[in-house]
């Protein structure tokens, strides 16, 4: 396989041409190890032009209307001159670790805007994946003056936790349920929300929508007194509410610049991406270790029958690992 030509690379990304980020999208999600050392190369070349985009996550169960949501939000940003960017945390296929939804297809509107781009982005399984690919993959965005990057979750998950530590603004998306409009609602994602839309709120949903809306600011106030996060309604099909949300996630992140606090958070999630990436390389490490992989089948199937307690399968794994480890630094 031909060597990565990161100036090539960087040149493009900066130039704005569409192949040349896509490419630099999949060096930095790639697994291979050799090509760890030109990513970060390329990343470290990159890293000046970023800072100034918005970075807003959007997340909400299956079938709340995310990606509908989207296409709608990005056509009227792009109708006003924005680049919008979609990132779409994807669950992986556990055979190939690719992205198995068709985001283009879901934001066919978006994706047919000449100064839009969307990309699914695998987790390849596991949480480091939606910490390290996705950081990096905005890094490769905002050099080539995408602004905003909007990342969509899968909303089934810790991915949510992960993609708030790397966005200045966090939307949650939900239902109104009849007879439960607070159902399936989780205290965390109350916790970690800034915005909060009430989606579908047309035709004769409208009104439960509203009193759904009306529940979840009671909710905050119970959960969370001392954050003002506003709860909204829209329709993502009839696109009534969708500027207003937009508008909410505008004033928070402006309210965040103003204080100093976006400065904060930003460094914070810089430390944030720094001990995710140590837990993902540990985790490859620990996986390709041929000592693990002399026992894990084994210590699996003891597990599994009950004859072995998971702690101790682990310990044991752990021990043989820093045992390798050790005598590899012997051998040097």
């Amino acid at each position: 396989m031909n060597p990565v030509n990161v100036p090539d690379l960087v040149q493009g990304v900066r130039a704005k041409q569409r192949g040349a980020i896509a490419r630099a999208i999949t060096l930095v999600e790639s697994t291979r190890s050799e090509d760890r050392e030109p990513a970060d190369r390329m990343l470290r070349e990159l890293l000046p032009q970023t800072g100034t985009a918005r970075r807003v996550g959007i997340s909400g169960v299956p079938g709340v209307g995310k990606s509908t949501f989207i296409d709608e939000l990005g056509v009227r940003l792009s109708s006003q001159g924005a680049r919008v960017a979609v990132l779409a945390v994807d669950p992986s296929s556990a055979a190939t670790h690719g992205s198995v939804l068709g985001d283009k297809t879901r934001m066919g509107r978006l994706a047919g805007q000449t100064d839009s781009f969307i990309r699914p982005s695998p987790n390849a399984g596991t949480l480091g994946g939606v910490a390290r690919a996705t950081r990096e993959a905005m890094v490769v965005l905002e050099a080539a003056g995408y602004d905003p990057i909007i990342v969509e979750t899968v909303g089934v998950g810790q991915s949510e936790t992960a993609v708030s530590e790397m966005v200045d603004t966090f939307v949650f998306l939900t239902l109104a349920r009849t007879g439960d409009q607070l159902q399936g609602i989780k205290r965390g994602i109350l916790e970690l929300a800034d915005v909060i839309a009430v989606n579908k709120a047309d035709g004769e949903y409208a009104p439960i929508a509203r009193q759904a809306a009306r529940e979840l600011r009671s909710a905050l106030h119970m959960v969370a007194p001392e954050r003002d996060v506003p709860v909204l309604t829209c329709s993502a099909v009839t696109g009534e509410g969708i500027d207003e949300v937009w508008q909410a996630v505008l004033a928070h992140g402006d309210r965040l610049s103003e204080s100093g606090e976006l400065e904060r958070r930003r460094s914070r999630q810089q430390v944030q991406w720094l001990w995710r990436a140590i837990e993902d390389q540990l985790v490859r490490d620990f996986r390709s270790s041929a000592s693990v992989a002399d026992l894990l089948a084994r210590l699996e199937a003891e597990v599994a029958d009950q004859r072995q307690l998971p702690t101790a399968a682990a310990a044991l794994l752990i021990a043989a690992f820093t045992h390798e480890q050790d005598r590899a630094g012997t051998d040097e």
